[in-house]
Parts: structure tokens; C-alpha cells; sequence
């Protein structure tokens, strides 16, 4: 990345890839950030639950504007394949350029929000750029929790206006998100002796897309953990099988893009099993090959395990798992084309404890309706005798489309560009709805430049969409009525 421009801010995203960040374990970052805030001889604060804020005061010209925060968040998802060897909580992220993207080797880039930390270090570093006075507020722990900015003080902030920087489309103004809750359901099994005279296999499900389960739960892509599960329903149904574990996807808010199962059935069956399994991939591609190109679906021999799960607990998890709702569930009235509530079937977990656990994700616009689907995934888990669980959620965040910093944000890609920007909501959850909790009266917007594939280890960052991206903030911090 040494070759690409504007260096400052490469050069800093480069530095970010080589420090570990996973979510929940954010203290090499947060030593960064500090260090860097002290280095600039800029005021750095750390707050109680590692929320990071470096201000900087106006430059000549602006002192009388409005302060501006600047906001991103400094955790990772940590996703990658199979295949790949890499310790994210110890290696660095091993990046490359293809053509106009950045791209990791077999894992999640974490561009996603590592652009955005990017931006406000080299807007903080400047000595040329004008600004109003800065408030950069850097949070913890978005991506699993949410943690920094449920545990924002009050009086942390003093600014009114806000630019996230934790968006994804390129020339797109964002004004209003998804609010999102998770539910967790486990079932609770005997473990059997493996019965005689059985034949054990895998099957799995690899090679799909993912991706975010808010922003990408509209495009049709494939869930292993449905399609997994959909392929042993129907053995359990036409011969006796028995299941030793089921484990697919990992975090709450990605797509399932992984997913192996260990099970047996009578030894007369082997061959009827391969017949099975091959007439279902040949459903699969006809169903979503071109959705999902390079889906791959594998049934190998296996040592028959010493245990496996009683068969009720077995036939009730996959009863679950076929019933439990995936994907879109309702389209917004309010803005066309905009996804208003949807679930995502994240992750099933064979534990040590003889129980399966089962995490999903709910999301919505509507707060009503957010809270309906979430009761919908527990009427099926609770139906199949499962304990349930939920956490608090958090809120979503409504537009205010009379916005001031909106206002700035537009006119100033209309002077750069030639082009009006999309204004619009989006339905994967942003900080903002929390930040108004806390300072009822902030003036938000949010940005960034294009990105694919994230939460998945397809993850790739425009570079071009980048500079675009860069140059519109500037203006924005710079724009004078």
C-alpha cells in the first residue's frame, strides 16, 4: 500500500492491519491510539470501558464553528477460511492490491472500521487541513456488543454534530439504521453409545458468500447452517440417523458461510446416503448456483464416534433449525428497496456441556416489529424445549432528514462532484442510535467509502472509492456557508 495516495492515510491503514483487534480484545489499539494522541501533543482521554477521544482544536478561520466528532469504531470481525492458518489474536493481516480493491489472504480485511480510524488519524496528524475544532471519539467493541458506546458518559462529548465513518457505499449519505437484538437458544442432550454396525460420515457445507447479516441479508445468499441442516432433516426422515455434532458459523452478525456435521446410519444405508446427498447438491445448484458460485458441498467417510446425541434431542434440533426463520422478513413502505426487519441464523455449536447452542440475530427499523421476530425464534426454540435467552438490543436510529450536517454533507459532494449523493437508512446497526440515547440532541450522518464482502474473508476495500471518500470529508470539515 505504499504506492497509493493519499500515503498519510494508507500509511496509517497499513500500521492498523499489523495490530490485532479482535472485538473484546482492543488494548494493543487503544496503546496506539493513546500513543499516537500523546506523540501530536493532542488531548487523549480514555475512558473506563476503552472508548478513546483525541480532540484538536480549530484551525485559523473556524473557530467560531460548530465542533465536529468524528467517530469509528476500532474492533475487527475476525472471520476466515478453513484453510487458512492465522492467529487473530496474535498475526498481523496479511493485505494485497488487486486491480482497485484491497484485499487480506483468507481473512476479514478489517477495513471495516479500520478506513474510518484511518481518515480521522490522518485529518488529526494534518497541519494543512482546516477544521472546525475535532472531537475523534474512537469506541470499543462494536461488533459483538456494542460495548463502547452502550458505556458512553454523558458528558465524554461536548460536540453537536457527528460523522460516523462506519459505512460502506460510496457516494451515500446515511441517515437512519436498524435497531438489533440477538437470541440465544440451547438444547440440552443425552449422549448415547454409538449403536452398532453403523456407518459414520461429514458433511459439510463450504465456499458461500456470507457476508454482513444486515447489509447483504436481501441478496439471496445461501445460509450453511439452513443448508446443512436441510440435507439431514431429510436423512433423519427416510433411514435412522444419528448425530454427533453440528457446528456451523460463528459470529452473530455474518452470514454463515462454513458448516460440518458428524452423524452415522445403518451400514445397509451407505450407499442410499451418497444417493441422497448427491440428488440434493443437484437441487442446490439448480436452486442458487448463480447466487452462489463457488458453493461446495462434501460427504466423506468418517470413524464412527463414541458417542453420538439421543435421538430426540437429535430429531428436535433439526426440527428447529428447518423451522427457525432466516433472512428477510419484511421490506420497508417507507423507503423502497430498503430491507425494514429480518433474522439471521447465525451459529450452531455442539459444546462439551452435552447441550447445542444456538445463536441468531433480529433486526429492524420498526421497534415493534424488531421485537416481534425476536418472539418468533423464540416460539420455535421454545416449542422444541430449548432455553432461551436474549440480550437488551439496542435501538435503532430514526432520519432526520432537515439535518444540518446532512445540509453541509450534501452541498459539499454536489461542489465536488458534479452530483447529488444518495441519502438513505440503513438496515445493519449503527453506534448513532445509541450516541442519541446519550446526547438527545446530536446531528448525525454517516459515511465511508465503498466496501464488499464485509464480516466475510471476501472483504474488500475500494481504492478509488477511498481517495473519493477522503477528499468529501475534507470538504465537508472545510465547508464554509
Amino acid at each position: 500500500m505504499k504506492t497509493l495516495t493519499p500515503s498519510p492515510l494508507w500509511n496509517y491503514f497499513h500500521e492498523i492491519t499489523q495490530i490485532p483487534r479482535p472485538s473484546k480484545k482492543e488494548e494493543r489499539i487503544i496503546a496506539y491510539l493513546k500513543d499516537f494522541g500523546e506523540r501530536h501533543q493532542l488531548v487523549t482521554t480514555v475512558d473506563e470501558t476503552g472508548n478513546v477521544l483525541i480532540c484538536k482544536p480549530a484551525t485559523a478561520g473556524y473557530e467560531k464553528h460548530k465542533t465536529i466528532i468524528l467517530q469509528s469504531h476500532i474492533d475487527m470481525v475476525c472471520e476466515k477460511n478453513s484453510d487458512v492458518i492465522h492467529n487473530f489474536d496474535t498475526d498481523p493481516i496479511q493485505t494485497y492490491i488487486d486491480g482497485d480493491w484491497v484485499k487480506a489472504r483468507g481473512t476479514t480485511l478489517g477495513a471495516d472500521n479500520g478506513i474510518g480510524i484511518s481518515m480521522m488519524l490522518a485529518i488529526l496528524a494534518s497541519d494543512e487541513l482546516p477544521h472546525p475544532a475535532l472531537e475523534c471519539l474512537f469506541t470499543v467493541d462494536e461488533e459483538t456488543g456494542l460495548t463502547g458506546a452502550f458505556a458512553l458518559k454523558q458528558n465524554f462529548l461536548s460536540g453537536e454534530l457527528l460523522i460516523n465513518l462506519d459505512s460502506e457505499d460510496d457516494g451515500e449519505i446515511f441517515v437512519g439504521c436498524a435497531g438489533g437484538i440477538d437470541t440465544v437458544a440451547v438444547i440440552t442432550y443425552k449422549p448415547e453409545k454409538t449403536p452398532e454396525n453403523y456407518f459414520g460420515f461429514t458433511a459439510s457445507v463450504k465456499g458461500l458468500l456470507g457476508g454482513h447479516s444486515g447489509d447483504d441479508i436481501d441478496k439471496g445468499r445461501g445460509n450453511a447452517n439452513k443448508i446443512l441442516n436441510r440435507f439431514l432433516w431429510s436423512l433423519n426422515k427416510k433411514m435412522n440417523l444419528r448425530l454427533h455434532s453440528f457446528d456451523g458459523g460463528n459470529l452473530r452478525n455474518a452470514i454463515p458461510r462454513e458448516a460440518t456435521a458428524v452423524g452415522c446410519v445403518p451400514f445397509s444405508e451407505k450407499e442410499n446416503i451418497r444417493v441422497l446427498f448427491n440428488l440434493y447438491v443437484n437441487d442446490l445448484e439448480i436452486e442458487m448456483g448463480d447466487v452462489e458460485p463457488y458453493m461446495s458441498l462434501t460427504l466423506e467417510s468418517e470413524p464412527l464416534q463414541g458417542i453420538v446425541l439421543d435421538k430426540k434431542s437429535s430429531t428436535t434440533l433439526l426440527n428447529a433449525l428447518y423451522a427457525c426463520p432466516h433472512g428477510v422478513i419484511g421490506m420497508s413502505r417507507d423507503m423502497p428497496g430498503m430491507v425494514e426487519t429480518s433474522t439471521n441464523l447465525a451459529s450452531v455449536k455442539t459444546k462439551a456441556n452435552n447441550t447445542i447452542e444456538i445463536t441468531t440475530s433480529q433486526r429492524s427499523s420498526v421497534e415493534s416489529s424488531k421485537h416481534d421476530i425476536k418472539q418468533q425464534v423464540e416460539a420455535v426454540f421454545t416449542l422444541a424445549g430449548a432455553t432461551v435467552t436474549q440480550g437488551d438490543g439496542y435501538p435503532g436510529w430514526k432520519p432526520n432528514l432537515k439535518s444540518e450536517i446532512l445540509k453541509t454533507a450534501t452541498a459539499s459532494y454536489v461542489k465536488l462532484y458534479n452530483d447529488q449523493p444518495k441519502v438513505r437508512a440503513i438496515h445493519a446497526g449503527l453506534e448513532c442510535g445509541l450516541f442519541l440515547e446519550k446526547y438527545p440532541c446530536l446531528d448525525m450522518i454517516s459515511i465511508g467509502p465503498t466496501m464488499k464482502g464485509v464480516h466475510s474473508p471476501d472483504e474488500r476495500l475500494s481504492i478509488s472509492s477511498t481517495q473519493r471518500c477522503w477528499e468529501w470529508l475534507k470538504a465537508i470539515l472545510a465547508f464554509q456557508d
